[in-house]
């Protein structure tokens, strides 16, 4: 514990758990420490989706460099999806049980040394290696970034801005990423999309140690053995390898077929080993358990980590369609292809400080996320109609306005309604929940639009007939539609705004019970 911590424990009154355990109280930064804080963890998260989009434009440079065939391609970015998903929960279990802070920064640091090491590369398989490894790394960071946005805005109005921020920062940056992967693929290499990143997140890997308060939020004190327990290592190793099966399965089906073994095999053992993990869980004390049955019953928890699959479902299907169907096709260039996505990118950042606006910030996410969707619906109609380029000003730009407008407005309502509906215990595990939404909803969709637009095209004059691409937006306005029709009759309004947690205090009565203000959304 820092001078400064021990100073304001000694001035403010220390407070036990049920078991005894000594509760530490929370140091306050000053704003500008917070808000230099919060500029970096947006930095940071604009920097993962800057990489990933950027490497859309590298592809065919990085195909000639390893000698890739056309299905080994898909692991370039399916590597590193398939390992950040993978190990989400588990970094959300360390974060809330250790200490976020070092969680992120050594996750961070890790992936800026991966990043230079991907930049000297000569070998496909080594390359697809470090990308694996570079999943694994930054998904240390993203919900201990979250649990320590968390922690130093604990106010509701001030931390629904910082969650905003973080979004907007990442949808910005799956733009951005195709205009700089293009300047650096078209003027230096690719190895600079890596050595860029790398440059940027070393130096603010240090500056995060530095700022970042020891202590975020109230922490109990366990010892190593109870924390070591609460861990769940079991559990999280089953859940782990059962995400990693799915994806794997679901991203090789879209390439060689779902009858295959190689696709068949490790789809049946994930769906065996997600049920073994619900069946251990429910096993588990609820303090040693890493995702407690109980969680899903908190109320509309499981309908908004059903929601979280909705964004980056729209975003990514609309991104590769029009990205492979104006480069394959139309032969636009990398760089104008990027120019006209520019947007998805812009509107998804000013709609992402949408719960700001006065008439949008008092009313319940129920109706936000709802109107989100149904933005993103009229946008796929849009799109199932505009079959030729000439249809860009006509149907595709307002469909990328109305549409990216309604993938962002559902992700921050649905995200700063998970956190306000769950404890800041638990923050690093929602925050590793909702995105693992998220990126199952990006590979699952691009997978099942995948092998929708492939069959339809096979059989009506293939990529160049747009029939395939208008099938696979009728598609996505079904799935999505299904998912509105669940929020409309799942969700409940009648929950309280601010979290439930209960406090324990030394004399043993409850204080805090309901924190937050008890106002209707």
């Amino acid at each position: 514990m820092t001078l400064n911590e021990q100073k304001l424990c000694s001035s403010s009154p220390m407070t036990f758990d049920g078991d005894g355990e000594v509760v530490l109280p929370r140091p306050v930064p000053s704003n500008a420490r917070r808000y230099t804080l919060l500029l970096i963890f947006c930095i940071t998260q604009f920097l993962y989706t800057l990489t990933n989009s950027a490497l859309f434009s590298a592809i065919p440079s990085l195909v000639r460099k390893f000698g890739f065939t056309q299905s080994q391609s898909v692991w370039i970015i399916s590597a590193y999806q398939l390992t950040f998903a993978s190990f989400l929960l588990m970094s959300g279990k360390i974060s809330d049980i250790y200490s976020p802070k070092y969680t992120f920064i050594t996750g961070k640091f890790i992936l800026g040394v991966i990043c230079i090491g991907i930049g000297f590369v000569s070998d496909g398989i080594l390359f697809l290696a470090l990308r694996a490894l570079s999943g694994i790394a930054a998904s240390l960071t993203i919900p201990s970034a979250l649990a320590l946005l968390v922690g130093l805005f604990p106010e509701p109005r001030h931390q629904a801005m910082a969650i905003a921020a973080f979004g907007a920062w990442g949808a910005i940056g799956i733009v951005l990423g195709l205009i700089s992967g293009a300047f650096f693929v078209e003027y230096v290499s690719w190895s600079w999309v890596f050595w860029f990143v790398s440059a940027v997140i070393i130096p603010t890997t240090f500056i995060s140690a530095v700022l970042i308060p020891s202590q975020t939020r109230d922490n109990v004190r366990k010892s190593g053995f109870a924390k070591f327990r609460s861990l769940d290592v079991i559990g999280i190793s089953i859940l782990t390898v059962a995400v990693i099966l799915f994806i794997f399965a679901v991203t090789t089906g879209s390439m060689i077929g779902w009858r295959s073994v190689t696709t068949l095999a490790p789809l049946i053992f994930s769906i065996a080993m997600t049920v073994a993990f619900f069946y251990w869980e429910a096993c588990q004390p609820i303090d040693c358990a890493a995702v407690p049955p109980s969680t899903w019953f908190i109320p509309n928890f499981s309908v908004l980590f059903g929601t979280a699959l909705l964004p980056y479902f729209w975003w990514a299907n609309i991104f590769t369609t029009y990205v492979s169907l104006w480069q394959d096709i139309y032969r636009w260039s990398a760089m104008s292809s990027a120019v006209h996505m520019l947007p998805i990118g812009i509107i998804a950042f000013v709609f992402s400080f949408a719960s700001r606006v006065k008439g949008l910030s008092g009313m319940n996410a129920k109706w936000l996320i709802l109107g989100g969707a149904t933005m993103m619906m009229t946008a796929l109609v849009l799109f199932a109609f505009a079959d030729g380029p000439d249809k860009y000003w006509l149907l595709v730009f307002p469909g990328f306005i109305i549409g990216s407008a309604g993938a962002m407005l559902t992700n921050i309502s649905a995200n700063i309604a998970m956190f306000r509906a769950t404890p800041p215990s638990m923050a690093g595990t929602v925050g590793a929940m909702f995105n693992c939404g998220l990126q199952l909803g990006s590979a699952v969709g691009l997978a099942a639009v995948c092998t929708i637009q492939t069959s339809v095209q096979t059989g009506n004059g293939g990529p160049s007939n747009y029939d395939g691409q208008s099938a696979g937006f009728w598609f996505m306005l079904t799935c999505i539609s299904i998912a509105t029709l669940a929020v409309l009759v799942f969700y409940r309004t009648d929950t309280a705004r601010g979290r439930v947690e209960a406090t324990i205090v030394s004399d043993g009565s409850e204080e805090n019970i309901a924190k937050g203000d008890a106002r209707e959304e």
